[in-house]
C-alpha cells in the first residue's frame, strides 16, 4: 500500500489491533474480533488513514507512540442512555427492597413521576452538573459516543432545557452525543387521564418545535402497557416520518405488544429492551435491518426473568447492540464494561459479541455504521488503548480501569498510569500535561 506520510499524522505503533472489521478472517473462518498483530494505527487528523503491519511504511518525522504490544479497540459507544434527569429514586429502591409495592410508591408520588417533577423543578445549570458526572464516569472507561435522550420533561419547556442541557455538554466534553427525543416516555401527570391529548401534543408542539431547533436527531417511544400503545405509536411514528427523523423504541420489555414489528415497519434504528420479542418481531427487524439493543442492567436491578430470546437474534443474524440504559429508575449504572460482562453472564452473550454490541452494532443503533464502531481506514479516529492483552480481559476483571489512552478524533483526551506505560516525554507532548 502506497501512503505519503505528512509530518503531522501520528503512528501508533506496534499494537494489537481488535478492529472489529468483519471482513478480517482467520484461517478457520471466524472473525474474532478482527484482531491484527502488531501493527501500527496511523492517524490524520480526524480520522484512521492506515493499518499497516508495523515497520511497513517510511515514518518520516511523523509522530510516534508505541503501545508496546496493548491492546486497542475502537472507542465504546453507549447507544441507549436517559442521563439528564434531576434527583434519584434510591429511596425508592430502599423501599422495594423493604417489600413495599411499586403500585404503592407510584401511589405516594414515587415512579417515573417523581423524576418528572424533580427535572422539571431543577435549573438548567444543576441538570448540568448532575449530568456532568454521570458522564465523566463513562469517558473514563472509554466511552466515545453517547446517545442522551430527553423524557424526563414532559412538556415544551422542560423537554427542552433537557436537550439544551445535552447541546451543551456535547459543546464542553471530547465525546459524540447524540441526542433522542423521547417525549412519549410516559404520560405526565397534568395528562393522566387522557394520553391520546398528550401525544396530540408531542405529534402537533413538542416534536416539529424541537426538531426546528435542531436539538435532536431521532424519536423514542416507550411502547409498552405502561406506556403508550400501538396506535399511538404510529401516531408518533407517522409525525417523525413526515420530518424524515429516524425513529426507534423501548419495546417488549414487560409484554409482546408487536412494537417491534411496528418499529420495523418505519425502518427504526433500534428496538430496545425486547425480552419479550418473539420470533414474528424478529423476522420484521431482519427485513428492515434494525438493531436489537440489550440493556443487562435494567434486567439486573428489576429482578427480571424472561431474557431477550438471544438463541433466535443469532439464528436470524440479528445484530445486538449493548447499552447501559443509565436511568434513575431501572438502571442507575454508568459502565458500559459492567453491561459488556453482565449480558455474558445474565444473557449468554460471547465475549465477541459483548464486544460487537459496543462498537460495530451500537454504531449502527445510532446511524453511524459508515464512520464509527471499527478501526477501518477512513472512520473517526476514536479509540483507546488498554492495559490488557486480549478483548476479553476488558470485560473479565472489575473494579479497576484498565484503560491507558482514549482517543478521540485523533487526540488523547484521558490517560491513566502513562508514566507507567511510555515515556514521560510522549504523555507531555501529547496530554499538555
Amino acid at each position: 500500500m502506497s501512503i505519503e506520510l505528512k509530518d503531522t499524522d501520528v503512528i501508533w505503533r506496534n499494537a494489537r489491533l481488535a478492529t472489529m472489521n468483519p471482513t478480517i478472517r482467520h484461517t478457520d473462518g471466524t472473525s474474532h474480533y478482527g484482531l491484527l498483530e502488531h501493527h501500527d494505527l496511523i492517524v490524520r487528523n480526524e480520522r484512521i488513514l492506515a493499518i499497516l503491519p508495523t515497520g511497513s511504511i517510511p515514518i518520516g518525522r511523523c509522530k510516534i507512540i508505541d503501545v508496546g504490544q496493548r491492546l486497542i479497540t475502537p472507542g465504546l459507544i453507549d447507544c441507549h442512555t436517559h442521563l439528564v434527569f434531576g434527583g434519584n429514586r434510591a429511596s425508592e429502591w430502599e423501599q422495594r427492597l423493604n417489600g413495599i409495592s411499586y403500585e404503592e410508591i407510584s401511589a405516594q408520588g414515587g415512579g417515573i413521576n417523581a423524576t418528572v417533577n424533580a427535572t422539571r423543578n431543577s435549573s438548567v445549570r444543576e441538570l448540568e452538573i448532575a449530568t456532568q458526572k454521570r458522564l465523566n464516569a463513562l469517558i473514563a472507561e472509554g466511552v466515545t459516543t453517547v446517545e442522551i435522550k430527553s423524557g424526563y420533561g414532559l412538556d415544551l419547556e422542560n423537554e427542552e432545557k433537557q436537550l439544551n442541557v445535552v447541546k451543551t455538554l456535547a459543546q464542553k466534553n471530547a465525546i459524540e452525543v447524540s441526542p433522542t427525543l423521547l417525549s412519549a416516555h410516559a404520560a405526565p401527570p397534568e395528562y393522566k387521564h387522557d394520553s391520546d391529548a398528550y401525544i396530540d401534543l408531542v405529534c402537533d408542539s413538542i416534536l416539529p418545535t424541537l426538531w426546528q431547533k435542531q436539538l435532536f436527531e431521532s424519536v423514542d417511544v416507550f411502547c409498552e402497557t405502561v406506556g403508550f400503545n400501538l396506535n399511538q405509536t404510529r401516531r408518533l411514528f407517522d409525525a417523525a416520518k413526515r420530518l424524515g427523523i429516524p425513529v426507534k423504541g423501548h419495546v417488549e420489555q414487560l409484554s409482546n405488544l408487536g412494537g417491534s414489528e411496528l418499529v420495523a415497519e418505519y425502518r427504526g434504528l433500534s428496538v430496545d429492551h425486547i425480552e419479550y420479542l418473539d420470533e414474528k418481531g424478529i423476522e420484521a427487524i431482519g427485513r428492515s435491518g434494525t438493531v436489537a439493543v440489550l440493556l443487562p442492567g435494567a434486567f439486573y436491578f428489576l429482578k427480571e426473568t424472561q431474557r431477550p430470546p438471544i438463541a433466535l437474534l443469532r439464528q436470524h443474524g440479528i445484530p445486538m447492540a449493548i447499552s447501559t440504559d443509565f436511568n434513575p429508575g431501572t438502571s442507575p449504572f454508568a459502565s458500559l464494561r459492567l453491561m459488556m460482562n453482565m449480558a455474558c453472564v445474565q444473557f449468554g452473550l460471547t465475549p465477541e459479541e459483548a464486544w460487537q454490541g459496543v462498537t460495530i452494532h451500537a454504531a449502527r443503533a445510532l446511524g453511524r455504521a459508515e464512520s464509527h464502531g471499527q478501526l477501518v481506514a477512513g472512520y473517526m479516529a476514536n479509540f483507546v488503548v488498554w492495559d490488557a492483552e486480549n478483548p476479553v480481559d476488558v470485560l473479565y476483571e472489575l473494579g479497576h480501569n484498565p484503560l491507558i489512552y482514549r482517543v478521540y478524533r485523533g487526540e488523547i483526551t484521558h490517560c491513566e498510569h502513562v508514566c507507567e506505560h511510555v515515556k514521560a516525554e510522549t504523555a507531555t507532548a501529547r496530554c499538555g500535561s
